[in-house]
């Protein structure tokens, strides 16, 4: 069997503790394992926010997958991380390693994904921004955490709008649109609005609307 390392991230020491996360993790990637022939070796969990590139566990993994020849497995491309310069550099120093969401992506697609990423993640920090200025101005304190507060909110905000649009883009794809680009279109011209009324949908705004219901 094809030798694999498994890394996991989540993102909270509170999460680390409880499992929140890991366990779906695991079960992917266990899945993916079985699946495609490999045998895991080694697992390697981080607990660390994905904007930070300073990871002791995913360096030790990198390690390890050269020195036992493995391929690096993880559950999503984006408990790499959501940061383009790093997913660069990892395919670059040739290293390896499949995401269980993307496990035919060539190197093109893993950097059009980094891109797509680290997009939403300075689209939530400007949103979170946007939001604690608000605040501010109508006067309301929002304490040491208002920052986290606001970024789970808006999040939480995405799942939501996210799975009232399913049944919509079910429609949508039954109708035989199945590309991001054509069901782009065909929101625009359905005059579906998006999470942010009288503004078209665009590739990357389908493309993460895609990856929530996925």
């Amino acid at each position: 069997m094809k030798k694999a390392i498994a890394y996991y991230r989540v993102s909270t020491d509170r999460q680390g503790q409880s499992g929140l996360g890991l366990e779906a993790q695991r079960a992917a990637v266990d899945r993916f394992v079985k699946q495609h022939g490999y045998q895991i070796i080694h697992e390697f969990t981080e607990i660390e926010s994905g904007r930070k590139n300073n990871r002791p566990q995913l360096d030790l993994a990198l390690r390890q997958c050269k020195k036992e020849k493995a391929t690096l497995i993880i559950a999503k491309l984006d408990r790499l991380s959501r940061n383009l310069y790093f997913i660069s550099g990892l395919i670059e120093s040739g290293t390896e390693f499949k995401a269980v969401d993307m496990p035919d992506a060539n190197k093109m697609m893993l950097q059009i994904h980094g891109v797509f990423a680290e997009y939403e993640r300075d689209m939530i920090s400007s949103r979170t921004k946007a939001a604690l200025e608000a605040a501010k101005r109508r006067g309301k304190e929002l304490g040491k955490n208002g920052k986290y507060v606001l970024s789970k909110q808006n999040k939480q905000e995405a799942k939501n709008f996210a799975l009232q649009m399913k049944p919509i883009i079910e429609e949508i794809k039954s109708s035989g649109f199945k590309t991001y680009r054509s069901i782009m279109t065909e929101l625009n011209n359905r005059k579906v609005p998006t999470s942010r009324n009288g503004q078209k949908w665009h590739y990357p705004t389908v493309y993460r609307l895609m990856q929530r219901l996925n």
